[in-house]
């Protein structure tokens, strides 16, 4: 017999498991699918700690988002037990006349403090020698400010996925780990998803936040506008006499330079002897399936040599760790979250560009909303499919 839901959810990375805990909260009977067994490291939901702040210089439209998203947090922390969100602080540090082109980032640190000072979200503007005297590990220019946002910080993102799947199935959800959903046929009075091992599932609505397998599966005009990229994480050693400060850090992302890839991220030393670090590589589309999990020395040799030399007091450039992620980046680095332009009863929701975990609590909760009483609390309508399709 084919089962049947009120709604199905494809894909349980960030958004997926934040959909399927909202929507089992409110009654609904609901079937959360994944490929793999989440938390897994085959996409983009994975890597020990995602950054989170609340002045957001991607856009303003985002501010709301990650407001709510921290009330979630804490709602779901008490709920669990689980220990989710990280209030260490977060600081850009950049030129204040910052305006190289970036995806998203152009005119970042600026931007930031424009979403912070119209949301009243608390933050400190910091010279060169503030932020060295506070944070000892972090050496700007003299040219270079920083926005420090104390309300900032880190998530523990398989804690997070594993806590909403978790509680969803405690209220209900019926969850289904290692089956792919090969094809969809949307249908006005239903959907019906097929899998790879020939049986079916039926549900009245569908999302799917499938990530970098989305634009596959969902086909035109997908395919043409969803961009899986492959990324790389390191973590650098740190020397015996390197600051203390390192545990205590706040996390930090760091635009530099007059190019385009001019742009790092991290966080504080979890452990004391090494701490976590990424740039952004928007290349050539990767192959989700297919993706090269192999870091070569030379891709850790270059990201110390362009990023981390002469900016991080105490780091080694050796790499004790690397692990590889996928971001599935829209042309203007914004969220795609819509109704399928053919079917009413589909939802879209994901390719995040990389940005998305800060977001992912209130974003479940809001197509949840969608889904269920045909509007959400928070506008989504920034993230819309038409603005791509022109």
């Amino acid at each position: 017999m084919v089962q049947t839901f009120d709604l199905a959810v494809i894909g349980l990375g960030a958004m997926g498991s934040a959909a399927l805990y909202q929507l089992a909260r409110r009654g609904v009977r609901v079937i959360g699918i994944d490929r793999f067994q989440p938390p897994h490291a085959h996409g983009s939901t994975h890597g020990e700690t995602r950054i989170t702040r609340r002045g957001i210089g991607e856009g303003e439209a985002y501010v709301p988002l990650a407001k709510r998203s921290h009330e979630i947090w804490r709602q779901l922390e008490a709920e669990t037990g689980r220990s989710l969100l990280h209030k260490v602080g977060s600081i850009i540090v950049s030129e204040h006349n910052d305006d190289v082109e970036r995806p998203g980032r152009t005119g970042f640190i600026r931007r930031s403090i424009a979403a912070a000072e119209r949301y009243d979200i608390p933050h400190e503007i910091l010279s060169a020698a503030e932020i060295r005297y506070r944070f000892p590990n972090l050496m700007p220019l003299e040219s270079e400010i920083g926005y420090y946002e104390p309300g900032g910080g880190y998530l523990v993102p398989e804690n997070c996925v594993s806590a909403q799947l978790d509680r969803a199935k405690a209220m209900g959800a019926v969850l289904q780990f290692g089956h792919q959903v090969v094809r969809i046929d949307a249908q006005p009075n239903g959907v019906t998803l097929h899998l790879a091992d020939g049986s079916t599932i039926g549900a009245a609505q569908l999302i799917v936040s499938a990530g970098p397998w989305a634009a596959h599966l969902l086909g035109a005009p997908y395919e043409g506008i969803l961009k899986p990229t492959r990324q790389v994480m390191h973590w650098f050693a740190l020397a015996p006499d390197a600051p203390a400060a390192w545990t205590k850090s706040p996390v930090f992302m760091w635009p530099h330079g007059d190019t385009q890839d001019g742009f790092f991220y991290g966080f504080p030393s979890l452990d004391g002897l090494s701490f976590k670090t990424a740039d952004e590589f928007y290349g050539a589309a990767s192959d989700p399936d297919n993706i090269d999990r192999d870091v070569p020395e030379s891709d850790s040799q270059r990201m110390f040599d362009f990023h981390i030399s002469g900016r991080m007091a105490g780091a080694v450039r050796q790499a004790v760790r690397t692990t590889t992620c996928i971001y599935t980046a829209t042309a203007d680095s914004m969220f795609l979250i819509d109704h399928h332009p053919d079917h009413d009863n589909v939802l879209v929701v994901s390719p995040c560009s990389g940005h998305g975990f800060k977001h992912s609590a209130a974003i479940g909760e809001s197509v949840a909303q969608w889904a269920v009483d045909g509007r959400s609390a928070i506008d989504l309508s920034s993230f819309n499919l038409a603005r791509l399709l022109d």
